[in-house]
C-alpha cells in the first residue's frame, strides 16, 4: 500500500469513524449537551454508562490519535516539493491531535474514578464536594481550554493550511480546496464560545460536520487519482 492509498483512506474511514462514535455519544449519554448540566448529573450517569460508555470514550479518543497519523501522511502527499510546507503543516496537524487527546483522555481514565467516588454509597458529602471539584477543574483545564479552544485553533490553522496548498495540487480541483476554508473558519469560531458568542457552539458543531464531509471528498478523489 502506498502512503496515497493510505492517507486516501484515512480520509474516509477517520470522520466516518469520529461522527458514528459522537453519534453513539449522542444516543447514550447526551454528548455533548450534558456538559451543561450539573456535575453530579454528569457523573451518575457515567456511572450508569457502565463498560459500554467507557469503550466509546476510549474509542472516541483514540480517533484523536488516527488525525495525527492523518496530519503526518497528508502533508507528504499533497505538497512533497516544499519541504517548509511538509514541516510546518505536519507540526501543527500533530499538535491539533494530541491537544485533541490530551482534552478527551480524562473520559476513559479520570472521570470513572470520580464516577465511583461520587456514587460511593459510604463517600461522605465532603468526598463527593471534592470529586465534583476536580471534575469541574479537569473539565475546564483539560476539555474547554486545551482540548476546545487550542484543539479548535490548531485544527482551524491545519485545515486551512491544507485547503490552501490544495488549490494548487494536481491531486484536487481546486474549488475542493477553496471548500475547505468554510469549515476551517468556522471551527476557529469556536475558540469564542467563552467569549461570550453565543452562536459559536452551533456553528463549530456545523463546521466539523463541514469538514468531515470535506475530507471523505479528499480521500475518494486521492484514493481515484
Amino acid at each position: 500500500m502506498t502512503i496515497s492509498t493510505l492517507t486516501g483512506a484515512l480520509l474516509i474511514l477517520l470522520p466516518v469513524l469520529f461522527n458514528l462514535i459522537f453519534f453513539l455519544l449522542q444516543r447514550s449519554f447526551e454528548y455533548p449537551d450534558i456538559l451543561r448540566k450539573p456535575p453530579h448529573e454528569v457523573l451518575e450517569r457515567f456511572r450508569l454508562g457502565g463498560a459500554r460508555l467507557l469503550t466509546l470514550w476510549y474509542s472516541f479518543m483514540l480517533t484523536s490519535l488516527v488525525f495525527i497519523l492523518l496530519a503526518i501522511l497528508l502533508p507528504q502527499v499533497i505538497g512533497p516539493g516544499s519541504a517548509l510546507f511538509v514541516v510546518f503543516a505536519t507540526t501543527v496537524g500533530v499538535l491539533a491531535g494530541l491537544l485533541q487527546t490530551l482534552g478527551l483522555i480524562r473520559w476513559p481514565f479520570l472521570v470513572p474514578l470520580l464516577a465511583r467516588i461520587y456514587t460511593d454509597p459510604a463517600a461522605s458529602q465532603a468526598t463527593r464536594d471534592s470529586a465534583v471539584v476536580v471534575f469541574q477543574a479537569f473539565h475546564r483545564y483539560a476539555g474547554v481550554a486545551i482540548g476546545e479552544h487550542l484543539g479548535y485553533l490548531f485544527t482551524s490553522l491545519w485545515t486551512l493550511l491544507i485547503a490552501v496548498t490544495m488549490t494548487q495540487s494536481p491531486l484536487f480541483p481546486a474549488w475542493l480546496g477553496w471548500l475547505g476554508l468554510i469549515p476551517a473558519a468556522g471551527i476557529f469560531l469556536g475558540v469564542f464560545e467563552e467569549a461570550g458568542f453565543k452562536a459559536a457552539g452551533a456553528i463549530n458543531a456545523i463546521s466539523y460536520i463541514l469538514w468531515s464531509l470535506w475530507l471523505i471528498a479528499m480521500g475518494i478523489f486521492l484514493l481515484a487519482a
